[in-house]
């Protein structure tokens, strides 16, 4: 097979990936689902995209509406960083399949490397900057310059995905490489936030309008950023890969840590060790935990220092994102790395039953990190304690027993070790996290809009305190579903084990 009917024949494949995936197959909704958020989020883009533009055009004694909205160039960019992290794999998690065919994989590494510069999502926050531009930029000064700021913003898109495919594979490696993104981020947002004038604000505008004019200097520059990062990503990747499927390992001599004090609980007590020790001994599941704890101490010391979030929907954002992110990192895809030893979790009565309830005492247990880390907020008063309130027992009897539900349809195996050509789990997996992260800020508006505050927090709470009563019922009833589909699990479990 030649070079270009193979490559043909990879992309086909990439293409059906996600089409194909068993948990779209089985679930209707979730085709739906996946549908309407898509729909959803740029439909939202597309309304702000107009909004801006009729807004901005007369709001900054008459300068243009895209040199206001250029001036926010690096916020944009940030935030499309951070959202890759929900959406995009490395190439070397789309090359890990082919890892032992004889293909090369120089070749394989330059095709997922071209197509990531060439996905359909960086064009998706085409949404929001084409409505934008036809309103701000094509009535005043012609398609040629709407053409020549569109491209800039899609070449500038493409080298945030390859600054974003470099970061990813070194935090995959290491978790401490999450500090580059962090530092460089948090020191380009001190520099806009802090001084009274944004320095960058003019650099930004400057550089755009001459995308916008089709001057030769801003391609070139991002351009040869392009190149020197896919170079970077190339060299860095192609070294992983080969280290991670050779199997070669770091071995250092540890100490096993007993977890005596857990011994009066029993079997609960045995399945309460095994929870803490995924999280202290299996690369994936630490560096799962970890991100999430960065992240919450990232926001909060953000919105502590800044006025950035300093608006409704941000603190509300932020307050349950502290409150369900370490759970739904695991719990989203729950079962899925049992699914490594689920022969031996199905060989003793009721097992799974007490599996289940044990990662819930955990995960609940772990809801006692967001208030220590969100009590600054709280004092200061940017945070309410009502909302800490509600948010705590919403996640507990609530989020929670939506994240199990999982349980009974999750049947694809996770490995817990491997880091770079690791499956991250399925698109189904990630819309359920879209939709927890979100639809309970509409609930809590909802709430507080009809009963006011405090007693909008108060009836979350009331909510979730119901769900913690009936813990053992629901629980029972997420078991039942699943020993009603266990064969059919279990063949699934198996069949992607070793894939």
């Amino acid at each position: 097979m030649n070079k270009y009917r193979l490559y043909k024949l990879i992309c086909k494949n990439a293409d059906l990936k996600e089409e194909r995936h068993p948990m779209l197959e089985k679930n209707r909704f979730m085709k739906f689902l996946m549908i309407f958020m898509w729909l959803y989020y740029a439909a939202i883009l597309l309304f702000m995209g107009v909004v801006m533009a009729m807004g901005m055009r007369n709001s900054y004694n008459g300068v243009a509406a895209f040199h206001v909205f250029d001036g926010g160039l690096l916020y944009l960019l940030i935030t499309d960083f951070w959202v890759r992290f929900i959406l995009q794999e490395t190439p070397a998690q789309q090359a890990q399949p082919y890892a032992l065919l004889p293909v090369r994989r120089s070749f394989l590494m330059n095709i997922y490397l071209t197509r990531s510069g060439l996905a359909w999502g960086n064009l998706y926050w085409g949404f929001l900057l084409v409505p934008f531009a036809l309103i701000a930029i094509t009535i005043p000064l012609g398609w040629g310059a709407t053409i020549g700021w569109l491209l800039g913003w899609w070449l500038l898109l493409v080298m945030n995905g390859y600054a974003y495919l470099f970061c990813r594979a070194l935090i995959l490696k290491h978790m401490a490489w999450l500090l580059l993104p962090l530092a460089i981020h948090g020191a380009l947002l001190a520099i806009m936030l802090v001084p009274d004038k944004n320095p960058l604000d003019m650099p930004s505008t400057l550089m755009m309008y001459d995308f916008l004019q089709w001057k030769l200097w801003p391609f070139l520059l991002v351009g040869a950023l392009i190149a020197l990062l896919y170079w970077a990503n190339y060299k860095l990747q192609m070294g992983m890969v080969h280290d991670e499927v050779g199997k070669k390992e770091e071995k250092e001599i540890k100490h096993a840590t007993q977890f005596n004090f857990l011994n009066r609980y029993g079997k609960l007590g045995e399945y309460l060790k095994l929870e803490v020790k995924q999280r202290l001994r299996n690369k994936t599941v630490r560096m799962s935990f970890l991100a999430g704890l960065s992240m919450m101490v990232l926001f909060s010391v953000i919105m502590y220092f800044s006025d950035v979030y300093d608006n409704n929907f941000m603190r509300s954002f932020i307050c349950l994102y502290n409150y369900i992110v370490l759970g739904m990192m695991t719990l989203v895809m729950i079962m899925c790395y049992e699914g490594n030893y689920i022969d031996g979790l199905m060989s003793r009565r009721e097992s799974i039953l007490q599996l289940l309830t044990a990662k819930y005492y955990f995960n609940v247990t772990l809801l006692l990190i967001p208030p220590i880390i969100l009590l600054p907020l709280m004092i200061i008063g940017k945070m309410s304690i009502w909302m800490n309130v509600g948010y705590f027992f919403f996640t507990a009897g609530v989020l929670y027993p939506l994240l199990f539900q999982m349980a009974v349809y999750n049947d694809n195996t996770l490995p817990m070790n491997t880091k770079i050509t690791s499956k991250q789990g399925n698109t189904a997996q990630q819309i359920v996290s879209i939709v927890i992260l979100f639809l309970p800020i509409g609930l809590e508006k909802a709430a507080t809009a009809l009963l006011g505050e405090p007693w909008g927090y108060v009836f979350l709470a009331v909510l979730g305190i119901a769900g913690v009563a009936t813990h053992h019922y629901w629980l029972r009833n997420v078991y039942t579903r699943f020993m009603a589909r266990r064969y059919k699990n279990m063949e699934g479990f198996r069949a992607s084990r070793n894939s």
